[in-house]
Protein backbone atom coordinates (compact mmCIF):
# COMPACT_ATOMS: atom_id res chain seq x y z
CA UNK A 1 0.00 0.00 0.00
CA UNK A 2 1.30 3.49 -1.01
CA UNK A 3 2.56 5.89 1.76
CA UNK A 4 1.00 8.59 -0.53
CA UNK A 5 -0.10 8.89 -4.01
CA UNK A 6 1.24 12.17 -6.00
CA UNK A 7 -0.31 13.63 -8.65
CA UNK A 8 2.48 14.56 -11.46
CA UNK A 9 1.63 17.23 -13.61
CA UNK A 10 4.03 16.69 -16.92
CA UNK A 11 5.07 19.85 -18.72
CA UNK A 12 7.37 21.16 -21.77
CA UNK A 13 10.84 20.71 -23.45
CA UNK A 14 13.77 20.97 -20.48
CA UNK A 15 10.27 21.19 -17.67
CA UNK A 16 9.45 17.47 -18.70
CA UNK A 17 13.04 16.44 -18.66
CA UNK A 18 13.87 17.85 -15.77
CA UNK A 19 10.98 16.10 -13.97
CA UNK A 20 11.81 13.18 -15.00
CA UNK A 21 15.29 13.49 -13.05
CA UNK A 22 13.24 14.14 -9.80
CA UNK A 23 10.59 11.43 -9.88
CA UNK A 24 14.00 8.93 -10.18
CA UNK A 25 14.51 10.16 -7.02
CA UNK A 26 11.29 9.84 -5.78
CA UNK A 27 11.63 6.38 -6.96
CA UNK A 28 10.62 4.26 -3.59
CA UNK A 29 13.74 2.03 -3.99
CA UNK A 30 15.77 5.42 -3.32
CA UNK A 31 13.80 6.39 -0.79
CA UNK A 32 11.98 3.64 0.96
CA UNK A 33 8.78 5.80 0.80
CA UNK A 34 6.06 3.90 -1.70
CA UNK A 35 4.63 6.58 -3.46
CA UNK A 36 2.02 6.09 -6.11
CA UNK A 37 2.56 8.47 -9.12
CA UNK A 38 -0.57 9.32 -11.33
CA UNK A 39 -0.09 11.49 -14.40
CA UNK A 40 -1.68 14.40 -16.48
CA UNK A 41 -0.50 15.85 -19.73
CA UNK A 42 0.15 19.60 -18.98
CA UNK A 43 2.18 20.06 -22.26
CA UNK A 44 0.89 23.05 -24.54
CA UNK A 45 -0.36 20.36 -26.80
CA UNK A 46 -2.59 18.67 -24.47
CA UNK A 47 -3.54 22.10 -23.08
CA UNK A 48 -4.93 23.13 -26.48
CA UNK A 49 -6.33 20.12 -27.53
CA UNK A 50 -8.57 19.36 -23.96
CA UNK A 51 -9.33 23.19 -23.37
CA UNK A 52 -7.54 23.25 -20.59
CA UNK A 53 -9.86 20.59 -19.15
CA UNK A 54 -7.05 18.52 -18.38
CA UNK A 55 -5.42 21.16 -16.14
CA UNK A 56 -8.91 21.08 -13.97
CA UNK A 57 -8.73 17.37 -13.64
CA UNK A 58 -4.91 17.42 -12.36
CA UNK A 59 -6.20 20.08 -9.82
CA UNK A 60 -8.75 18.24 -9.03
CA UNK A 61 -6.47 15.01 -8.22
CA UNK A 62 -4.40 17.34 -6.09
CA UNK A 63 -7.25 17.93 -4.03
CA UNK A 64 -8.36 14.67 -3.13
CA UNK A 65 -4.50 12.88 -3.14
CA UNK A 66 -3.22 16.32 -1.16
CA UNK A 67 0.34 16.32 -3.39
CA UNK A 68 1.32 17.37 -6.70
CA UNK A 69 4.65 17.87 -8.70
CA UNK A 70 4.64 19.88 -11.36
CA UNK A 71 7.16 20.41 -14.48
CA UNK A 72 7.64 23.82 -15.85
CA UNK A 73 5.26 24.70 -18.85
CA UNK A 74 5.03 26.73 -21.55
CA UNK A 75 2.84 29.95 -21.75
CA UNK A 76 1.55 31.05 -24.85
CA UNK A 77 1.41 34.63 -25.52
CA UNK A 78 -1.93 35.15 -27.83
CA UNK A 79 -4.72 36.59 -25.68
CA UNK A 80 -6.96 34.13 -26.98
CA UNK A 81 -4.50 30.51 -26.23
CA UNK A 82 -4.81 28.42 -23.25
CA UNK A 83 -2.61 30.76 -21.65
CA UNK A 84 -0.68 29.48 -18.28
CA UNK A 85 -2.03 26.44 -16.34
CA UNK A 86 -0.60 27.74 -13.65
CA UNK A 87 -3.44 30.27 -12.34
CA UNK A 88 -5.94 27.57 -12.92
CA UNK A 89 -4.31 25.05 -10.93
CA UNK A 90 -3.80 27.85 -8.09
CA UNK A 91 -7.23 29.13 -7.81
CA UNK A 92 -9.14 25.37 -8.23
CA UNK A 93 -6.84 24.30 -5.50
CA UNK A 94 -7.89 27.11 -3.09
CA UNK A 95 -3.72 27.87 -2.91
CA UNK A 96 -3.49 31.18 -0.63
CA UNK A 97 0.89 31.18 -0.31
CA UNK A 98 3.47 30.28 -2.50
CA UNK A 99 6.65 29.94 -0.86
CA UNK A 100 10.42 30.00 -2.18
CA UNK A 101 13.65 29.74 -0.13
CA UNK A 102 16.92 31.01 -1.51
CA UNK A 103 19.64 29.22 0.54
CA UNK A 104 23.81 29.04 -0.05
CA UNK A 105 24.93 26.23 -2.27
CA UNK A 106 27.58 24.69 -1.15
CA UNK A 107 31.30 26.21 -3.34
CA UNK A 108 28.91 29.22 -4.87
CA UNK A 109 30.43 32.46 -3.58
CA UNK A 110 26.56 34.47 -3.28
CA UNK A 111 25.79 37.77 -3.90
CA UNK A 112 26.48 40.53 -1.54
CA UNK A 113 27.41 38.09 1.34
CA UNK A 114 24.18 36.47 1.70
CA UNK A 115 24.86 33.43 3.33
CA UNK A 116 21.22 33.20 5.66
CA UNK A 117 18.37 31.46 4.08
CA UNK A 118 15.84 34.05 2.61
CA UNK A 119 12.54 32.43 2.48
CA UNK A 120 9.57 34.91 0.01
CA UNK A 121 6.02 34.36 1.10
CA UNK A 122 3.91 35.57 -1.66
CA UNK A 123 0.09 35.39 -2.13
CA UNK A 124 -0.56 32.87 -4.54
CA UNK A 125 -4.10 34.61 -6.33
CA UNK A 126 -4.89 37.79 -6.85
CA UNK A 127 -3.10 41.13 -7.10
CA UNK A 128 -2.31 42.12 -10.64
CA UNK A 129 -2.81 38.45 -11.63
CA UNK A 130 -5.94 38.00 -13.47
CA UNK A 131 -7.15 41.75 -13.21
CA UNK A 132 -9.38 42.77 -15.65
CA UNK A 133 -7.54 45.25 -17.86
CA UNK A 134 -8.64 47.80 -20.37
CA UNK A 135 -7.90 50.87 -22.55
CA UNK A 136 -10.01 54.10 -23.09
CA UNK A 137 -9.32 57.29 -25.23
CA UNK A 138 -9.67 60.52 -23.48
CA UNK A 139 -8.68 64.40 -24.07
CA UNK A 140 -6.59 62.64 -27.10
CA UNK A 141 -4.44 59.95 -25.49
CA UNK A 142 -4.97 56.42 -24.44
CA UNK A 143 -5.58 55.46 -20.89
CA UNK A 144 -4.91 52.41 -19.45
CA UNK A 145 -6.92 50.45 -16.54
CA UNK A 146 -7.03 47.63 -14.67
CA UNK A 147 -8.15 46.50 -11.92
CA UNK A 148 -6.77 44.43 -8.86
CA UNK A 149 -8.26 42.48 -6.07
CA UNK A 150 -6.48 40.77 -3.06
CA UNK A 151 -8.80 39.33 0.01
CA UNK A 152 -8.26 39.80 3.83
CA UNK A 153 -8.46 35.51 3.91
CA UNK A 154 -4.99 35.40 1.50
CA UNK A 155 -3.70 38.65 3.25
CA UNK A 156 -3.61 36.57 6.59
CA UNK A 157 -2.45 33.59 5.04
CA UNK A 158 0.43 35.15 3.84
CA UNK A 159 1.09 36.73 7.13
CA UNK A 160 0.36 33.49 9.38
CA UNK A 161 2.34 31.30 7.49
CA UNK A 162 5.33 34.18 7.59
CA UNK A 163 5.17 34.27 11.19
CA UNK A 164 4.92 30.01 11.31
CA UNK A 165 7.85 29.69 9.09
CA UNK A 166 10.28 32.27 11.30
CA UNK A 167 9.29 30.97 14.05
CA UNK A 168 10.53 27.34 12.82
CA UNK A 169 13.54 28.49 10.92
CA UNK A 170 14.66 30.79 14.37
CA UNK A 171 14.42 33.78 11.37
CA UNK A 172 12.81 37.35 11.33
CA UNK A 173 9.87 38.48 9.40
CA UNK A 174 11.39 41.29 7.40
CA UNK A 175 9.87 43.70 4.67
CA UNK A 176 6.73 44.12 3.70
CA UNK A 177 4.09 46.24 0.81
CA UNK A 178 4.27 49.92 0.12
CA UNK A 179 1.50 49.97 2.36
CA UNK A 180 2.34 54.06 2.64
CA UNK A 181 1.14 54.99 -0.87
CA UNK A 182 -1.92 51.96 -1.01
CA UNK A 183 -2.82 52.80 2.28
CA UNK A 184 -6.39 50.96 1.71
CA UNK A 185 -5.44 48.35 -1.00
CA UNK A 186 -1.71 46.93 0.20
CA UNK A 187 -1.98 47.98 3.78
CA UNK A 188 -4.77 45.34 4.14
CA UNK A 189 -1.50 43.21 3.92
CA UNK A 190 0.35 45.34 6.73
CA UNK A 191 -2.98 45.55 8.97
CA UNK A 192 -2.24 41.34 9.16
CA UNK A 193 0.94 41.36 9.54
CA UNK A 194 0.84 43.73 12.73
CA UNK A 195 -2.33 41.70 13.79
CA UNK A 196 0.15 38.26 13.22
CA UNK A 197 3.08 39.53 14.76
CA UNK A 198 1.04 40.23 17.83
CA UNK A 199 -0.17 36.35 18.02
CA UNK A 200 3.65 35.68 17.34
CA UNK A 201 5.48 37.56 19.97
CA UNK A 202 8.33 35.58 20.08
CA UNK A 203 9.52 35.70 16.31
CA UNK A 204 11.02 39.26 15.55
CA UNK A 205 9.29 41.26 12.98
CA UNK A 206 10.50 44.16 11.01
CA UNK A 207 8.00 45.90 8.40
CA UNK A 208 9.57 47.78 5.66
CA UNK A 209 8.87 49.11 2.53
CA UNK A 210 9.20 46.84 -0.33
CA UNK A 211 11.47 49.08 -2.07
CA UNK A 212 13.37 49.51 0.83
CA UNK A 213 13.15 45.82 0.97
CA UNK A 214 15.13 45.52 -1.97
CA UNK A 215 17.82 48.04 -1.21
CA UNK A 216 18.10 46.23 2.72
CA UNK A 217 18.75 43.00 0.60
CA UNK A 218 21.54 44.08 -0.88
CA UNK A 219 23.16 46.51 1.81
CA UNK A 220 23.64 43.56 4.94
CA UNK A 221 19.52 42.97 6.17
CA UNK A 222 20.00 39.35 5.78
CA UNK A 223 22.25 39.16 8.87
CA UNK A 224 19.50 35.93 10.18
CA UNK A 225 17.04 33.38 8.25
CA UNK A 226 14.74 36.07 6.63
CA UNK A 227 11.10 35.64 5.96
CA UNK A 228 9.62 38.61 3.33
CA UNK A 229 5.45 38.63 3.24
CA UNK A 230 4.60 39.71 0.10
CA UNK A 231 1.70 40.79 -2.55
CA UNK A 232 1.55 38.22 -5.72
CA UNK A 233 3.64 40.41 -7.97
CA UNK A 234 5.89 42.00 -5.71
CA UNK A 235 6.43 38.27 -4.20
CA UNK A 236 6.93 36.91 -7.74
CA UNK A 237 9.51 39.79 -9.02
CA UNK A 238 11.15 39.39 -5.11
CA UNK A 239 11.72 36.01 -5.52
CA UNK A 240 13.64 36.13 -9.25
CA UNK A 241 15.87 38.68 -7.66
CA UNK A 242 16.35 36.86 -3.71
CA UNK A 243 17.17 33.11 -5.32
CA UNK A 244 20.10 34.77 -8.31
CA UNK A 245 21.76 36.16 -4.71
CA UNK A 246 22.66 32.30 -4.11
CA UNK A 247 23.80 31.68 -7.48
CA UNK A 248 20.67 30.03 -9.58
CA UNK A 249 17.33 30.30 -9.62
CA UNK A 250 17.67 26.88 -9.62
CA UNK A 251 18.90 26.17 -6.33
CA UNK A 252 15.00 26.38 -4.48
CA UNK A 253 11.83 24.88 -5.27
CA UNK A 254 8.68 26.51 -5.37
CA UNK A 255 5.70 25.45 -3.25
CA UNK A 256 1.96 26.13 -3.43
CA UNK A 257 0.32 25.56 -0.23
CA UNK A 258 -3.71 25.42 0.35
CA UNK A 259 -4.78 25.69 3.92
CA UNK A 260 -8.27 24.79 6.15
CA UNK A 261 -9.54 27.34 8.73
CA UNK A 262 -7.12 26.62 11.12
CA UNK A 263 -4.04 27.13 8.35
CA UNK A 264 -3.40 23.50 8.62
CA UNK A 265 -2.17 22.28 5.13
CA UNK A 266 -5.05 20.68 2.83
CA UNK A 267 -2.76 20.43 -0.38
CA UNK A 268 0.74 20.89 -1.45
CA UNK A 269 2.09 20.90 -5.19
CA UNK A 270 6.00 21.45 -5.62
CA UNK A 271 7.70 22.44 -8.81
CA UNK A 272 10.78 24.34 -10.12
CA UNK A 273 10.51 28.08 -10.02
CA UNK A 274 12.23 28.59 -13.44
CA UNK A 275 10.55 28.25 -16.83
CA UNK A 276 11.15 25.56 -19.49
CA UNK A 277 14.40 27.31 -20.79
CA UNK A 278 14.26 25.29 -24.69
CA UNK A 279 17.58 26.45 -25.70
CA UNK A 280 18.99 23.86 -23.59
CA UNK A 281 16.18 21.26 -24.65
CA UNK A 282 18.00 18.02 -25.16
CA UNK A 283 21.48 18.97 -24.27
CA UNK A 284 21.37 17.17 -20.81
CA UNK A 285 22.76 19.94 -19.37
CA UNK A 286 20.44 21.96 -17.45
CA UNK A 287 20.59 21.96 -13.93
CA UNK A 288 17.89 19.50 -12.23
CA UNK A 289 18.56 21.00 -8.93
CA UNK A 290 15.11 23.18 -8.36
CA UNK A 291 13.04 19.93 -9.33
CA UNK A 292 15.01 17.46 -7.41
CA UNK A 293 14.70 20.17 -4.14
CA UNK A 294 10.62 20.07 -5.31
CA UNK A 295 10.50 16.54 -4.72
CA UNK A 296 11.93 16.61 -1.33
CA UNK A 297 10.10 19.38 -0.19
CA UNK A 298 6.82 16.92 -1.23
CA UNK A 299 8.15 14.64 0.83
CA UNK A 300 8.56 17.01 3.62
CA UNK A 301 4.86 17.94 3.63
CA UNK A 302 3.86 13.91 3.10
CA UNK A 303 5.37 13.57 6.40
CA UNK A 304 4.14 16.59 8.07
CA UNK A 305 0.48 16.41 6.72
CA UNK A 306 0.52 13.06 8.37
CA UNK A 307 1.02 10.54 5.51
CA UNK A 308 4.43 8.90 6.45
CA UNK A 309 7.06 9.10 9.14
CA UNK A 310 10.01 7.95 6.90
CA UNK A 311 9.33 10.43 4.29
CA UNK A 312 10.16 13.38 6.36
CA UNK A 313 14.14 11.83 6.87
CA UNK A 314 13.61 11.15 3.14
CA UNK A 315 13.02 14.53 2.29
CA UNK A 316 16.38 15.25 4.51
CA UNK A 317 18.94 13.13 2.47
CA UNK A 318 17.36 14.36 -0.66
CA UNK A 319 18.28 18.05 0.24
CA UNK A 320 21.52 17.24 2.02
CA UNK A 321 22.84 14.96 -1.09
CA UNK A 322 21.87 17.73 -3.44
CA UNK A 323 24.30 20.10 -1.51
CA UNK A 324 26.78 17.43 -1.03
CA UNK A 325 27.20 16.98 -4.41
CA UNK A 326 27.34 20.48 -5.38
CA UNK A 327 29.69 21.48 -2.47
CA UNK A 328 31.87 18.02 -3.68
CA UNK A 329 32.29 19.81 -7.21
CA UNK A 330 29.37 17.61 -8.92
CA UNK A 331 27.99 21.05 -10.96
CA UNK A 332 25.88 21.51 -14.11
CA UNK A 333 27.68 24.13 -15.99
CA UNK A 334 25.71 26.94 -14.83
CA UNK A 335 26.92 26.85 -11.48
CA UNK A 336 30.48 26.57 -13.11
CA UNK A 337 30.76 22.34 -13.19
CA UNK A 338 30.73 20.06 -16.39
CA UNK A 339 28.08 17.59 -15.21
CA UNK A 340 25.01 16.31 -17.12
CA UNK A 341 21.53 16.48 -16.28
CA UNK A 342 21.63 12.74 -15.46
CA UNK A 343 24.94 12.63 -13.87
CA UNK A 344 24.10 14.84 -11.24
CA UNK A 345 20.61 13.22 -10.49
CA UNK A 346 22.80 10.01 -10.24
CA UNK A 347 25.21 11.84 -7.55
CA UNK A 348 22.05 12.81 -5.82
CA UNK A 349 20.55 9.24 -5.93
CA UNK A 350 23.37 7.46 -5.08
CA UNK A 351 24.37 9.57 -2.00
CA UNK A 352 20.34 9.64 -0.81
CA UNK A 353 20.55 5.86 -0.91
CA UNK A 354 23.58 6.16 1.00
CA UNK A 355 22.51 8.21 3.85
CA UNK A 356 19.29 6.03 3.95
CA UNK A 357 20.82 2.64 4.26
CA UNK A 358 23.99 4.36 7.03
CA UNK A 359 20.47 5.70 9.29
CA UNK A 360 18.91 2.71 9.01
CA UNK A 361 22.38 0.53 10.29
CA UNK A 362 22.15 3.15 13.11
CA UNK A 363 18.50 1.55 14.11
CA UNK A 364 16.64 4.60 12.68
CA UNK A 365 12.91 3.60 14.37
CA UNK A 366 11.10 4.25 10.61
CA UNK A 367 13.77 2.75 8.22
Amino acid sequence: MADARIVVLEGDETGQELLEQALRVLDPAVTRVAVELERYDLSLESRRRTANEVVTAAADAIREARFGIKAATITPEGKDDVGSPNRILRERLDGKVIIRTGRRIPGVTPIAGVHFPISVVRMAVGDAYGARQWREHADGDEVAFRTERISRSVCTAVAEYSFRTAKKVHGRVYGGPKWTVSPVYEGMLKEELDAAAERHPEVPYQPVLIDATYAGLMSGAADAPLVIPALNRDGDCLSDFVLPLFGSIAGSESVLLSFDDDYSLKAVMAEAPHGTAPALRGKNIANPMAMIMAAAALLHYVSEMGASERADLASRAIYESVLEATAAGVRTPDLGGSATTSEFTDEVIARTRTKIDIWSSLGSTVY
